[in-house]
């Protein structure tokens, strides 16, 4: 889920329609979208791990 969000934030699409877009794969909240929250925090993560970006 990380990585198709992060291709779609480097293409330009919107945090609100990313997360649109996404579907939670396993766990309770199972085939629901995750939150925009979520997916600015998923991205904001993954900027501080990856230093190549």
């Amino acid at each position: 889920m990380a990585a198709y969000a992060r291709s779609l934030r480097a293409t330009g699409v919107p945090v609100p329609q990313i997360a649109s877009r996404l579907v939670i794969a396993s766990g309770k909240n199972k085939g629901e979208h995750p939150s925009v929250a979520t997916v600015h925090r998923t991205l904001a993560e993954d900027d501080v791990t990856d230093p190549t970006a």
